[in-house]
């Protein structure tokens, strides 16, 4: 029995204004539940999730709260990436995330890929 944890790299390209954003954490966090070590990688208007104040405008009904996901994800254990020119293209800063995201390079998330991640895009 192989009792190595697979890694499942999430990436969302949709902002606040989409349901897919809101589906793409849905998924991270039923990967989670499942057993899989789940990190997500914020590209383009993704990265805008995880501005301070922003996710807090977005319930896709039924799903829950967009900013109750997020927390839950990164209490969780979860890897959350926000692409480094997606976010010095729209100004953000890192005191401008949210607490426990990482500003970095896709180089991060092709680690991953390399060892054999699945990969899901949103």
């Amino acid at each position: 029995m192989n009792t190595e944890t697979r890694d499942l790299v999430v990436v969302i390209t949709h902002g606040i204004d989409h349901e897919l954003s809101s589906v793409g954490l849905v998924i991270a966090l039923g990967g989670m539940t499942s057993g899989l070590k789940v990190s997500i990688f914020l590209t383009s208007a993704g990265v805008d999730l995880v501005r301070r104040g922003a996710s807090d405008m977005t319930h896709v009904k039924p799903l829950d709260p967009l900013a109750d996901m997020l927390r839950d994800f990164l209490s969780r254990g979860g890897t959350l990436w926000a692409c480094t020119p997606c976010v010095k293209s729209r100004g953000y800063t890192q005191e401008n995330l949210l607490e426990g995201v990482v500003i970095a390079g896709s180089s991060v998330m092709h680690e991953l890929i390399k060892r054999g991640a699945a990969t899901l895009s949103f």
